[in-house]
């Protein structure tokens, strides 16, 4: 490879109808999913992706069967604290995004508690996307940048002024590079209301193998086909990015 993507996100997508397949319980396709998270993770440190995110849970995924959202939930808290020691081992980052207030106590308590003993890390950034929508982020910093203008005004100051490079810094993911590769599972070619600002030079990379059959061959095979693209962010060809 001559292109290593510095940001590869991931639509973690077809844990359910994995288990559907299989007759069992839609928790156990998240279930087994785990396992893939953790092969992702591995195999992005060996190739010397900087950051890693994965698209764990939607703000639309409220709306599931309380059943599935308290299995995946508790599923979580047992992930990340079952995972925490292999996190420090192995000098990863963890950082968790979205609308968090809406997780529950334990949910939250864990993920903060491995972002705290994680943050001195210097690895692997892997960032996990939870109740998040790209709607949500847009929304919220347009109202951040509608308050502090509304402020501005009333002391009397001029609002900084509105770019594109500001604007990203009042969304969710300031100081994260957009990713420079995303890949869904599934055989699903869509996006999901997902970084939807931050996806807009974005490379997709589409697979019909379900999120809990995705292994490192199959991260692999998305790289290979990153490498031979030519990234021209809107510019001619001897313009491209360089890597």
């Amino acid at each position: 490879m001559t292109k290593v993507p510095r940001h590869v996100s991931i639509i973690m997508d077809g844990n359910g109808r994995w288990a559907k397949a299989r007759g069992l319980d839609r928790i156990d396709g998240h279930r087994e999913g785990t396992e893939s998270v953790r092969a992702a993770t591995e195999f992005a440190a060996e190739k010397g992706i900087e950051y890693l995110s994965l698209f764990a849970f939607s703000e639309e995924n409220w709306g599931r069967p309380k059943e599935e959202v308290d299995g995946l939930m508790n599923l979580m808290v047992n992930a990340i604290v079952n995972e925490t020691p292999t996190i420090m081992k192995n000098n990863i980052n963890f950082r968790a995004i979205g609308d968090l207030s809406k997780l529950p106590a334990d949910v939250l308590k864990s993920i903060r508690a491995t972002e705290e003993l994680s943050s001195i890390n210097t690895g692997l950034r892997l960032i996990i996307f939870l109740s998040y929508s790209g709607k949500w982020d847009i929304l919220q910093a347009a109202t951040m940048y509608a308050e502090e203008v509304l402020n501005a005004y009333k002391d009397g100051l001029e609002p900084h002024e509105l770019t594109n490079e500001y604007f990203s810094s009042l969304l969710s993911t300031n100081g994260i590079p957009d990713p420079d590769l995303i890949i869904r599972t599934s055989g699903e070619q869509r996006i999901s209301n997902y970084l939807l600002w931050q996806c807009a030079y974005s490379e997709f990379y589409f697979t019909e193998v379900l999120w809990p059959d995705f292994r490192k061959t199959h991260f692999q095979q998305a790289l290979d086909l990153f490498d031979k693209r030519e990234r021209r962010f809107g510019k001619t060809g001897n313009q491209v990015h360089n890597y």
